[in-house]
């Protein structure tokens, strides 16, 4: 195990067999609320623009009203924000997971102290 980055905590919702929400749909979501575009947002993800839009047709289609709107593009291009909802799921969302990160912070540090702490594990030798 790396020394440098903490133990972490990932949450996913699930409401059905393909509808949920996780820390990727939710990082998608801030992207595209952070740079106003899908396709941008999708390249900092590392995938492409149809799987980007896939994920976000996917929300839109589970919550039932678009999370994410597109504009078409013209002469200033396209974009994309998020829609009122899709700003309130994602503020609910990561305040759930700030909620259990805290929540779990005690079994979270309990367990990784029951971590084998070996040096050759610890420097990543093998």
């Amino acid at each position: 195990m790396s020394d440098t980055a903490p133990p972490g905590l990932r949450l996913r919702l699930i409401f059905g067999e393909d509808a949920m929400i996780g820390p990727g749909k939710a990082d998608l979501l801030e992207l595209v609320k952070e740079t106003g575009s899908i396709s941008a947002a999708g390249r900092r993800m590392g995938m492409s623009y149809r799987r980007a839009w896939g994920l976000i047709d996917t929300l839109n289609t589970i919550f039932g009203a678009p999370l994410v709107e597109r504009t078409r593009g013209g002469a200033s291009g396209g974009g994309a924000t998020l829609t009122d909802r899709g700003e309130k799921v994602l503020a609910h969302y990561r305040s759930l997971e700030a909620r259990a990160r805290a929540a779990g912070a005690e079994d979270i540090a309990a367990i990784e102290a029951m971590l084998d702490a070996s040096p050759t594990v610890m420097s990543g030798e093998k």
